[in-house]
């Protein structure tokens, strides 16, 4: 099994998805993030997950990191939630989006503002002002949730 389904299963042990692992580079220091979100729905909106569920997580996952790195040298491990505005970079990420709003840049640099309704095979449904738009996955260049206060 990969490092990926090893942590996704941790994952689910606390009743919780993974939204996405990534390494980033940040002030000099190489960060491997987990990033999560409940499963929970409630009244059409996700519930929060605690910090306590976060620390949970993290002890979970740190001595699997220690037996199989996720990068050579140095790293901290950081879980946290996905966070009410979080990029989108791939089609699970948009399927686990359905019901928010999102704003998307296209390839031909249009912006799509709306509410994301569907996502069926490589095509993003968004709802704008009334409208279906239809994007191809492959046409987005970047995309991420938003939050109106």
């Amino acid at each position: 099994m990969s490092l990926e389904s090893d942590i996704k299963s941790l994952v689910i042990s606390v009743d919780l998805e993974l939204y996405d692992t990534a390494v980033v580079s940040e002030n000099d220091e190489t960060i491997f993030r987990v990033s999560v979100m409940s499963s929970e729905i409630t009244d059409g909106k996700r519930v929060g997950v605690s910090l306590d569920t976060c620390v949970e997580l993290t002890h979970l996952i740190s001595p699997l990191l220690d037996v199989t790195p996720p990068v050579s040298g140095d790293y901290r491990l950081e879980v946290g939630t996905a966070g009410i505005e979080r990029k989108l970079s791939s089609l699970n990420n948009f399927k686990k989006s359905i019901g928010e709003k999102v704003s998307i840049y296209t390839t031909k640099k249009e912006k799509v503002r709306g509410l994301l309704a569907k996502v069926e095979s490589s095509k993003i449904f968004v709802e704008v002002e009334n409208e279906t738009v239809e994007l191809e996955f492959n046409d987005i260049s970047k995309a991420k949730t938003y939050f109106e206060w």
